[in-house]
């Protein structure tokens, strides 16, 4: 970074402006963390953007991100001291963390590097900044910034889709030439974009929209140790609810087990069997605008199941299976349904299974996907989409769950703003 880089906080009508931007006391309090990367110097940029928009702004670095830009360029920027070290005997008399976490209505981290997201995914807390994010119940967002080869990681990958199945917003990144002179997906979004995105209030037909959305799987019990199951993950349902939340809809989550944490801050009603789903969704169903069906429900049950352990037989055990409630079908046959997404996980003729689907069981929209083959489906982290409405098709390509969902979020708002249009 050449000296040109380095931004004067001291003088200049920048400082002026932040002055003139002075938060109001209804102001969003937004917590900025800043990791050590390149990146760190548009921070500065990131403040002033946000106190444009009438934030009051804390920040926190960690020790690396001090080596590329200064506590006091970022202090007379934001009006606050900057937060640099956990155990800071200074700060810490009373357990003024707690506080600086309690005090955040939404936190973002902004270079977010690659050790940061893989600590992060895992619940580090060895840091101020990771202490914090653990220690908040604001809603966090990360703006990732690092080398394209470092992004495209399977560790990186898979890092992210733990976070994003949270319930973790992503700014970016976005492609273009790094300062290591290679060019691919790396650079962290713009200041512009970050703050816009964080601040905005959602607009659109979501926005207030009651969604009830079963995810997971559900379990068939053989005896107290057995069950009939299925390979669902949670990934992809977890993932839309956070991209549909992000869009203003109220969401409730009637979770069967699931493999991955549930985003934090959403309403999760708690099942096991097809038949406790079903009871936990019919309960409800008349009461919502929306009900998205991503759990992978199991299509039978045993039809008693056993009080004690089955042992074992001398060459095979054989079990009578009965046919478990079709949820998706029930909701949709109510006297005044809501708009119903229903998913179809097939290992072939997709489409055409699909299709049968949306207009048997007469759904407003049906998202099928390809599961068996090397790439996608369950437990996967990527996936692609066939989505099928009466009269429209509109496939979504192979990419990462968390973006297949922000791009089907859209589909949905667009399907349910043309429903509620008449």
């Amino acid at each position: 970074m050449s000296d040109s880089d380095h931004i004067d906080a001291t003088q200049g009508p920048e400082l002026a402006a932040c002055r003139d931007s002075a938060p109001t006391m209804s102001a969003p309090r937004v917590l900025l963390g800043i990791s050590g990367g390149i990146a760190a110097y548009k921070s500065a940029e990131l403040v002033r953007r946000l106190r444009e928009r009438g934030a009051e702004v804390r920040v926190v670095m960690t020790e690396a991100a001090q080596a590329f830009i200064t506590p006091l360029s970022l202090q007379a920027l934001s009006g606050h001291p900057v937060r640099t070290e956990l155990l800071d005997p200074g700060a810490e008399a009373g357990m003024s963390h707690i506080e600086l976490a309690r005090w955040a209505d939404r936190v973002v981290i902004a270079p977010a590097t690659a050790d940061l997201i893989a600590r992060l995914a895992h619940g580090l807390a060895d840091d101020l900044l990771t202490t914090l994010v653990l220690a908040t119940q604001a809603p966090l967002s990360l703006a990732p910034a690092m080398n394209h080869q470092m992004w495209a990681h399977p560790s990186t990958r898979a890092n992210v889709g733990l976070l994003a199945a949270r319930g973790v917003r992503f700014f970016g990144p976005e492609s273009g030439p790094q300062a290591c002179g290679e060019v691919g997906p790396g650079r962290i979004a713009e200041p512009e974009t970050i703050a816009s995105g964080l601040l905005q209030a959602p607009k659109g037909p979501l926005v207030g929209a009651r969604v009830l959305m079963t995810v997971g799987s559900t379990r068939e019990a053989i005896d107290p140790v057995r069950f009939i199951g299925n390979r669902s993950s949670g990934k992809m349902g977890f993932a839309l609810a956070s991209a549909m939340r992000e869009c203003g809809a109220e969401i409730t989550l009637v979770a069967g087990p699931t493999t991955v944490p549930a985003p934090a801050g959403i309403a999760r009603i708690e099942v096991e069997s097809a038949l406790e789903m079903e009871r936990a969704v019919m309960e409800r169903a008349a009461n919502c605008d929306l009900f998205v069906a991503t759990a992978a429900v199991a299509d039978y049950r045993p039809e008693a199941a056993a009080a004690t352990k089955l042992k074992k037989e001398p060459y095979r055990l054989s079990l009578a299976l009965v046919r478990n409630p079709d949820i998706l079908a029930q909701v949709a046959a109510l006297p005044e349904p809501p708009f119903t997404v229903g998913f179809a996980a097939e290992t072939d003729r997709v489409e055409s299974y699909a299709a049968g689907k949306l207009s048997a069981k007469r759904l407003s929209m049906i998202a099928a996907n390809r599961v068996g083959d090397a790439a996608g489906g369950f437990e996967s982290d990527d996936n692609a989409l066939i989505c099928l409405w009466p009269g429209g098709r509109r496939e979504l390509p192979m990419m990462s769950k968390p973006a297949l969902a922000s791009a089907l979020t859209e589909l949905i708002e667009e399907r349910y703003g043309a429903y509620t249009a008449g």
